[in-house]
């Protein structure tokens, strides 16, 4: 803890990295003071309703907005559409030809798939906005017209979205970090004193149904899931599987190139959190559309608390293992890498070049993508049932969160670890 503290000390020494600090530090202030700043027009105890009737998508979203959505700000839809556009167009890439060239054109192409990725988001910012305004238009204000209440309504959403996507961008430009996941760590942070606040509850309740000495153990017992869940994503999130590479020596006139050995790197969480999201928005997307549109009976009350069934926990889980192997096959081309391997003399020892090579690097790939989905499902799961177990429910620690957290601050690390590398300074990871 201490040479931590001596690296943030040092880091402030150097002007550059000072003013990048700081500048984050003022982007997220001015994105958390527009979290407080109310969407005119709107009912919030409507708005609200609607969020509860959304379930554990309505919770996540909240969440990653740091409250912006259950408060009904100008940052309610926060970076969820940008989330949304960019994971559309990563499946686009794969699968328009016309997309995959641009990403092969280096930082030209990367360029013009921002800028499509910048309108996607605001079309998908736009159709949720004309669908939130949609489901609580009974409750909007009567000071104006309906025609002016929903264009008010409708342009703040969108605009909220837009800016926060610039905010994000700022940060990648001029700060610390990824802007976009700086933003959702700032909102799961903020939520920090809610789950104290949260866990107090939870001990006073315990203290007066059992006694104290079991409420202090069940507080204990949180305490101890949480560490023991961050240790555990911070040790999958680094861990990494080596595969060894040899090139061969060339001599070119007299002196001679290659002959070293070298490794491979293929991470145990390709996917991230993104296997997550996806197997969320496809699980609850039957009861986000029941309640935008406000449908009754049997079968629309059954997906509204379709949370509470047991069906549900076994169908995220196949979904999340089904979505791991699926990102891992978009993102990660065996074929490309042994391609690169060959054309650069490199080899794995024992194994042929060509396509017993990609053919091996595939089956260790997916050899990882099992533990990964199978480390995805207890991260995501045990906090869920941890919650139904001891009457807790809605722990803040939730598996997705930690993910996101320890992401992020795995990457901010990184980035200030190598920047005072690069000027002499020991860091966090010595």
């Amino acid at each position: 803890m201490g040479d931590m503290f001596k690296t943030i000390k040092n880091a402030f020494k150097v002007e550059d990295l000072r003013k990048k600090i700081l500048f984050t530090v003022l982007v997220v202030l001015v994105y958390r003071l527009g979290t407080a700043v109310p969407v005119p027009g709107i009912s919030a105890a409507r708005f609200t309703a609607m969020i509860d009737r959304f379930g554990q998508l309505g919770q996540f979203m909240n969440l990653i907005s740091g409250g912006a959505f259950a408060s009904v700000s100008i940052f309610s839809l926060g970076i969820q559409p940008y989330i949304n556009a960019s994971i559309i167009m990563q499946l686009l890439t794969v699968a328009i030809p016309a997309l995959e060239r641009l990403s092969k054109e280096g930082e030209e192409g990367r360029k013009k798939i921002t800028r499509i990725t910048r309108f996607v988001t605001v079309g998908l910012g736009l159709v949720m906005s004309i669908a939130y305004w949609s489901a609580t238009s009974d409750a909007s204000s009567t000071a104006l017209p309906m025609w002016l209440n929903a264009f008010v309504v409708i342009f703040t959403f969108t605009a909220g979205t837009a800016f926060v996507m610039w905010l994000g961008e700022l940060i990648n430009e001029k700060g610390i970090g990824n802007g976009i996941s700086m933003i959702i760590f700032v909102g799961i942070i903020s939520s920090l004193p809610q789950m104290i606040i949260n866990l107090y509850a939870w001990f006073q309740n315990w203290r007066f149904t059992s006694n104290i000495a079991l409420a202090l153990l069940g507080v204990a017992l949180v305490v101890f899931v949480f560490l023991v869940i961050i240790t555990l994503v911070v040790f999958v999130q680094t861990a990494e599987r080596r595969i060894p590479i040899q090139y061969a020596k060339k001599v070119v006139g007299r002196k001679i190139y290659g002959g070293q050995s070298t490794y491979l790197p293929i991470k145990v969480n390709q996917g991230g959190v993104l296997p997550v999201i996806f197997a969320v928005s496809i699980l609850m997307l039957p009861s986000t559309v029941v309640s935008l549109f406000g449908w009754s009976g049997p079968v629309a009350q059954w997906f509204l608390n379709f949370n509470a069934n047991p069906l549900y926990y076994v169908i995220y889980a196949f979904l999340i293992f089904a979505f791991t192997f699926f990102y891992a096959m978009i993102s990660f081309n065996p074929i490309d890498i042994s391609n690169n391997l060959q054309k650069n003399g490199g080899y794995i020892p024992g194994i042929r070049p060509g396509k017993p090579t990609s053919d091996f690097i595939g089956k260790t790939s997916r050899r990882l993508n099992w533990f990964d989905a199978l480390f995805l499902v207890v991260i995501v799961l045990m906090p869920s049932l941890l919650g139904l177990l001891s009457g807790a429910e809605g722990i803040w620690f939730g598996g997705t969160s930690v993910l996101i957290l320890v992401g992020v601050a795995l990457d901010i690390v990184n980035q200030l670890e190598a920047q005072l590398m690069m000027r002499h300074y020991k860091g966090f990871l010595d």
